[in-house]
């Protein structure tokens, strides 16, 4: 009989991602560090870009929406009067300025950028166009049309005016968002032009930079049992949702997809909610809790 290969593991680790490399590397290089059998990320970031990446591993996996859906903060330089193919350095010149914009220019436009905010996402971006990555198609030449779209922008400030034309901002954003697109629309509102010359995000649903390690510390870690203990528990994620102690009997329910009832728990507050189930202090379930039943959404075998 053919076995899995990996170890069932479970947790969070939160990468401090490098410059040129691609997400999809970093989950795949994590799986052969850890030997683990399952693992994938939350928020694709761009190889260019850098910062936080949420690897989860084993049952975590289930969790992956809570983070990718969640708020995202981002610091950037913004290289003015240039614009590339891409948005980003990356890319190719294809236009120039000589306006370069002046610090009381770039805080009058900000408010404009607050809120909803319609976007069209770069033509170099992973968004699937009849079945293909739409980088895929510019690469080749052909014309990418990708639909607009609403995102929305909770914080954006300009943190410092940097030499060489450039200036560095912090936002806060939805999912969904380009920060590529937010540059070069912030240079076109500032009459001229404009690219990412750095990427940085500095925090993901509830990750942030306090939680990072950097790949290279991982890879110096030799031994299995010292490279679990860096990994987070599951509820991590779940820092901003509701929390049950359910008995052992409704957990073994729970676990097999059925629901339970809520009269011995105190969930009146909570109906029409999600709540994060634990058992003995061990995460058994996602659960919605209605009037008269606890349903499971998602369980964890751990």
């Amino acid at each position: 009989m053919k076995h899995k290969k990996g170890e069932d593991i479970n947790g969070w680790l939160i990468v401090d991602k490098p410059r040129d490399m691609g997400s999809t590397q970093v989950v795949n290089l994590t799986r052969r560090l850890f030997n683990a059998k399952k693992n994938g990320h939350a928020g694709t970031l761009d190889p260019f870009a850098t910062g936080i990446l949420p690897i989860a591993f084993g049952e975590a996996t289930k969790l992956l929406p809570y983070v990718t859906d969640g708020h995202k903060e981002y610091e950037f330089v913004i290289q003015w009067g240039k614009a590339t193919n891409t948005d980003d350095s990356e890319g190719e010149i294809i236009s120039e300025s000589e306006k370069i914009p002046s610090r009381q220019e770039i805080l009058d436009v900000i408010p404009a950028f607050i809120g909803q905010v319609k976007q069209i996402p770069p033509a170099y971006s992973a968004i699937k166009i009849n079945g293909q990555r739409a980088y895929q198609l510019a690469r080749k030449g052909e014309d990418v049309v990708i639909p607009e779209r609403v995102i929305e922008i909770y914080d954006l400030e300009l943190l410092e005016e940097l030499p060489n034309h450039q200036a560095r901002f912090r936002v806060e954003c939805s999912k969904g968002t380009y920060v590529r697109t937010l540059g070069h629309d912030l240079a076109v509102k500032l009459g001229t032009c404009g690219y990412l010359q750095e990427l940085r995000r500095t925090k993901c649903g509830q990750f942030g930079l306090e939680s990072k390690i950097l790949l290279e510390n991982i890879k110096n870690i030799v031994h299995s049992d010292a490279l679990k203990e860096i990994l987070l528990p599951l509820e991590t994620s779940l820092r901003d949702i509701a929390e049950i102690a359910v008995s052992e009997a409704d957990a073994d329910k729970l676990k097999k997809g059925q629901g339970v009832s809520p009269r011995a728990y105190e969930v009146k507050h909570l109906i029409g909610l999600e709540a994060a189930a634990f058992c003995n202090g061990c995460l058994t379930a996602i659960v919605r809790i209605e009037e008269k039943r606890i349903s499971p959404l998602r369980v964890f075998n751990l």
